[in-house]
This record gives structure tokens, C-alpha cells and sequence, in this order.
């Protein structure tokens, strides 16, 4: 069975430096910070949408409840709601 990683490419990865937690955490808080932005700046047929609520309650609520593992999965989630609030608000 050949090799998946050649030897110069498992070292590239070991040496590169992790991330510490503040880093991560702090990189996690400007996302939510943008997508809070994004959604508040939707007009007012975004708004009346049940989504627009729940992508609040995901930013904040959840974000809040979750583990710094699971917020970035939650951030996603949110970014895609506000996708979806986005093309519903443009369509209107």
C-alpha cells in the first residue's frame, strides 16, 4: 500500500505552530461579529422571517453554550441562514 504522506510533507505539518486558545477564540468572536453585522444590516423582509430570529439564537444563545470546538460548526450554520435570509429579502 503506498505511502499517503511523504516524508517532507509530515514534516511541514509538524512544524508548523498550533494555534494558541486565546488566538482561536478571538478568531472565532470577529466571525461572529461579521455575521452579526451581516445580519442586522437586512431590511425589513428579512426580518419577519422566523429564520432571521433563529440565526440570532444561533449567534448567541448557542454560540454562547458551545464548547470553542463546536462554535465554529455554529458559526457555519449561521453563515449559511444568513445566506438563505439574504436571497429571500433579495427576491422580495
Amino acid at each position: 500500500m503506498p505511502r499517503r504522506f511523504s516524508p517532507a510533507s509530515s514534516d511541514k505539518i509538524a512544524q508548523r505552530p498550533r494555534a494558541t486558545f486565546r488566538e482561536r477564540y478571538d478568531d472565532l468572536e470577529s466571525r461572529r461579529a461579521l455575521l452579526i453585522e451581516r445580519l442586522t444590516g437586512l431590511g425589513d423582509a428579512a426580518r419577519r422571517q422566523s429564520g432571521y430570529r433563529h440565526a440570532f439564537k444561533l449567534l448567541n444563545d448557542t454560540f454562547r453554550r458551545s464548547s470553542l470546538a463546536q462554535r465554529f460548526a455554529v458559526l457555519q450554520s449561521a453563515a449559511w441562514l444568513i445566506a438563505v435570509l439574504e436571497k429571500i429579502a433579495g427576491s422580495v
